[in-house]
């Protein structure tokens, strides 16, 4: 592979705001892997935010990259899952598995997607050194005639249309608004773009803790909602404390602990059959190998108001901040109808 950008190369980032800045580009905030794709012929690598490849885990997409995206070139974008009208990011995770067999099975029956939105090379051309809005010049001319699964992010410089993708693309699974300066250079590993997420607060029982990898502390809240079977399911945790206050936390809980999980509504959660029936903590993914993961079993009986960005189907897609105890709350009232549910919108209006 000879191309004036070459991998690995690490993705320009973004920064957190809490407002959309003026006099940029704005395109929706993607939710699934961050990739940049280098072509040269029938070479083809898919580079990871880490710069590790994802190449053989999606193979459904080298065929669509050899077919469809220029002879020679590097793209910026994000592969996603598409169905049903919205983005599924678990079904992304189920990616990285060892076997082949099984990717080429997940491959098959949950393609998955790319979305462009920068473009650093063309041919024997550089363009990461040029200008945003020679880029996307660049993208839409060399990318204009793309077909699913390959598409191009729609972009616009219309503020007030970003605040409209804000409040609507949720429904499809798109988790806020991008902002590019429009004379910037590409910059891998900075963090010159913007990005705007949603932000709201959710009542949740406090069923367990982990040990912070430093010691015998709070490393993070473990957090719990009821079903509408009174089923107390395990949805994410709350992790980030000042480590005084993680020692604090021991104290507090101190209380709560049990000795053992008779009677704990997630005492099963080492098995194997229990997981794959109910959320709890502790399941063991490729994701977490190896990793301890043990924890203290509480009583359910201390509620706690965190905030969150999004649900991930039945669960916090990200870690939850920890906003305040509830001791007016009472647990058995933490359900999900407490939670809003974004307006359903169809991802196909927003991919074409």
């Amino acid at each position: 592979m000879e191309l004036p950008v070459m991998p690995p190369l690490s993705p320009m980032l973004a920064k957190s705001v809490a407002e959309i800045p003026p006099g940029m580009q704005y395109e929706a905030k993607w939710d699934g892997f961050r990739a940049i794709v280098f072509r040269d012929g029938e070479e083809v690598e898919i580079g990871s935010r880490t710069g590790k490849p994802l190449t053989r885990y999606f193979p459904e997409l080298v065929a669509a990259f050899r077919a469809g995206l220029p002879e020679r070139c590097v793209v910026d974008g994000e592969v996603v899952i598409v169905h049903d009208g919205r983005l599924h990011f678990e079904e992304l995770l189920e990616r990285i598995h060892p076997a082949a067999s099984r990717v080429r099975t997940l491959a098959e029956r949950t393609p998955a997607s790319f979305v462009a939105f920068d473009l650093l090379a063309l041919g024997d051309t550089a363009l990461d050194g040029e200008p945003l809005t020679v880029r996307r010049a660049e993208l839409v001319r060399a990318l204009g005639g793309a077909r699913p699964p390959v598409h191009v992010a729609p972009a616009s410089t219309d503020v007030e249309t970003a605040r409209g993708w804000f409040s609507r693309f949720e429904g499809a699974g798109l988790d806020g608004v991008v902002a590019k300066p429009l004379d910037a250079p590409y910059a891998p590993g900075e963090r010159t773009m913007f990005k705007v997420k949603h932000a709201r607060t959710a009542d949740c029982v406090v069923a367990g803790y982990r040990e912070h990898k430093s010691g015998p502390v709070v490393g993070s809240l473990l957090l719990g909602l009821y079903d509408d079977t009174g089923r107390l399911q395990h949805v994410g945790v709350s992790a980030s404390f000042p480590m005084a206050r993680r020692s604090e936390l021991v104290e507090e809980l101190a209380p709560l602990r049990l000795d053992d999980l008779t009677g704990h509504p997630w005492a099963a959660w080492a098995e194997e059959d229990a997981q794959a029936a109910s959320r709890l903590p502790g399941a063991v993914s490729r994701w977490t190998g190896k990793k301890d993961l043990s924890w203290v079993p509480l009583r359910p009986e201390r509620v706690c108001e965190v905030g969150y960005d999004h649900m991930e189907g039945t669960r916090f897609r990200h870690t939850t901040q920890f906003k305040r105890w509830r001791p007016d709350r009472d647990p058995a009232s933490c359900t999900y109808q407490q939670l809003e549910e974004p307006v359903s919108y169809d991802l196909a209006e927003i991919l074409g």
